[in-house]
């Protein structure tokens, strides 16, 4: 006899509306890893050489700082103004943040753009957890957990694959053009499915709401004269009468000191102070500012200061002279001291993001140190593998490096599964010190490859190994943590998780980026005659190796730290569907 099937009791339009909420965390997670193949690229758009990749970190870490800041707040927020609405304005911002990025033309823009992107994919795993909640009792719950996890991990498996399916017909910009379509499709599908199953203050005020109208006219003229500011048409320039439109007030001016630069901005900043002070108007800011204060605004700003230091610590070092850039030092001292006040706030704040002794237990903590390790080494390789099949073999083809990666991410879930099954028969920090020694293992090997190394079947054996080793860690490390902290806290405790593995993933980038490029100049300066794919290879060997002793550490850490985690008293199912 099986047990009573989940998803009944739903209507249509309900399983329907989970479904579309499904995708979108799908397609979050595809543009976490699209980039990865599209940097090059990127990096031509806005002027960066090859060679100074260390300068195109940013891109990534962008990505990773807005999903980091918003992850936490976002839960809160969910459930003081209900799911649907901050799933809907989530994927309006990964919507905004996706057309900011096809349009940039510099590489502020373009890192603002997918800032904005994480913004909003971040928000879309609490909501999305919530709203199963919402729709379903705890005993159902496990299948459409389960569920959302699954489509996260599928996503990170089909992004790289994307971004080569799209390589392969346009640029790098159709691929945000198509995430800008996508996120406009998924709002209105949401926003057409919903039937609000649990009134919420905040929403039923702006269900009441009249339409704005003079808001939308300053939408819609910020948005054509923004296009025609980003875009700046040939055709148009060259036109003795539109062209006029296009030359500076001043002699060396900006693109926004030109006539239609300022009807932009004057467009906007009408449509913002109609958005903070319109009675009814078309985006309820106020409203939105009062659930993030009382979601802890103040928290959730010090811990995004805290890594924004540490991003721009290492993002842009010049790898000729020091690991950190000349004022690293003082970004460091900033992220310190926003840590230590936000560590203060923890302790005095009456209902801090972060509730009071929620991690005291040092497996609950030790997860945390464990999954930053994780992510750490995990970045190594997704950007490096890719790249180094690009400086190689696959010098012409996307694909080519799309599918060297993908024997990777594809043992990555298989290895997940079976750690989750494992959690119940054997100690957590064994499975996790297995998992990371066998990602150090893939890492030292990789280590080894040269320019010819990936036209041989041996390169498929380091590839799956790490990817089995990654996906083996997941689950114990969840469990871990599941197992020491209060039933209450189970979601805030997930997501943390998955945060600590973010910030490792932000910071791995930055530092082994410029660790290799310090490597390869060290490299060059002793001999000048290397070829440029030569030192790319020497650059990616110590990313490799890098990557490496992470992992080796973190699976120290993890038998030291997890021995008194009584994981194997935990649910299978509950340890997989919050393993993602």
């Amino acid at each position: 006899m099986t047990g009573p099937d989940p998803m009944m009791g739903l209507d249509r339009r309900s399983r329907l509306l989970l479904g579309f909420c499904a995708a979108a965390v799908a397609f979050a997670a595809i543009d976490t890893y699209v980039v990865v193949l599209a940097l090059p690229e990127m990096m031509a758009a806005v002027d960066i050489p090859v060679d100074e990749l260390q300068r195109a970190a940013p891109i990534v870490s962008g990505f990773l700082l807005g999903y980091v800041a918003m992850l936490p707040l976002i839960g809160r927020i969910a459930d003081l103004r209900g799911q649907v609405p901050v799933l809907a304005a989530s994927l309006a911002v990964f919507a905004v943040g996706s057309l900011l990025t096809a349009i940039s033309y510099d590489l502020t823009t373009m890192v603002i753009g997918r800032f904005l992107q994480g913004a909003g994919g971040g928000g879309l795993v609490p909501a999305t957890m919530a709203l199963v909640a919402a729709l379903y009792p705890v005993e159902r719950r496990g299948l459409p957990l389960g569920i959302v996890s699954g489509v996260q991990e599928i996503g990170s498996v089909l992004g790289p694959l994307f971004g080569a399916l799209v390589l392969s017909f346009g640029t790098w910009r159709t691929i945000f053009a198509i995430n800008l379509a996508v996120g406009v499709l998924l709002v209105v599908a949401v926003r057409i499915l919903w039937r609000q199953p649990i009134p919420h203050p905040g929403v039923a005020e702006a269900a009441k709401r009249r339409t704005d109208l003079l808001g939308w006219v300053a939408a819609v003229v910020l948005l054509a004269a923004g296009f025609l500011v980003f875009l700046q048409p040939a055709e148009l320039k060259r036109d003795l009468t539109w062209g006029q439109l296009f030359i500076p007030y001043v002699d060396g001016g900006s693109r926004w000191v030109t006539p239609v630069g300022v009807i932009a901005v004057g467009a906007a900043v009408i449509l913002a102070l109609r958005c903070v002070f319109a009675r009814h108007p078309l985006v309820d800011v106020r409203g939105w500012f009062r659930s993030a204060q009382e979601a802890d605004l103040v928290g959730a700003t010090l811990l995004a200061v805290a890594l924004g230091g540490i991003v721009l610590a290492f993002a842009s070092a010049d790898p000729e002279v020091a690991v950190f850039n000349p004022k690293g030092g003082w970004f460091l001292l900033g992220a310190g001291l926003a840590a230590a006040a936000f560590v203060v706030h923890l302790v005095r704040a009456d209902a801090p993001i972060i509730p009071r002794a929620a991690m005291a237990a040092v497996p609950a903590w030790g997860s945390l140190l464990v999954s930053f390790l994780v992510g750490w080494a995990l970045i190594a390789a997704l950007v490096d593998i890719p790249l180094f099949a690009r400086t190689t073999t696959h010098r012409d083809s996307q694909l080519g490096a799309a599918l060297v990666l993908l024997r990777f991410l594809a043992a990555l879930p298989v290895g997940a599964v079976v750690g989750g099954y494992l959690v119940r028969r054997l100690p957590a920090g064994v499975i996790t010190a297995v998992g990371m020694l066998l990602a150090a293992g893939g890492f030292f090997w990789m280590a080894q490859w040269d320019a010819t190394s990936l036209d041989g079947f041996a390169s498929n054996v380091p590839l799956i190994v790490g990817g089995l080793g990654f996906g083996l860690a997941l689950a114990p490390v969840n469990a871990a943590i599941l197992s020491t902290t209060t039933h209450d806290t189970h979601g805030l405790a997930s997501a943390l998780v998955v945060v600590a593995r973010m910030v490792g993933m932000l910071v791995g980038i930055s530092v082994l980026t410029t660790w290799g490029l310090h490597q390869l100049h060290r490299e060059h300066e002793r001999n000048p005659d290397l070829g440029l794919v030569d030192l790319a290879i020497v650059q990616e060997q110590s990313v490799f190796t890098g990557a490496a002793v992470a992992a080796v550490l973190a699976a120290a850490l993890a038998l030291v730290l997890f021995r008194r985690a009584p994981t194997r008293g935990l649910d299978t199912a509950e340890v997989l569907r919050t393993g993602g």
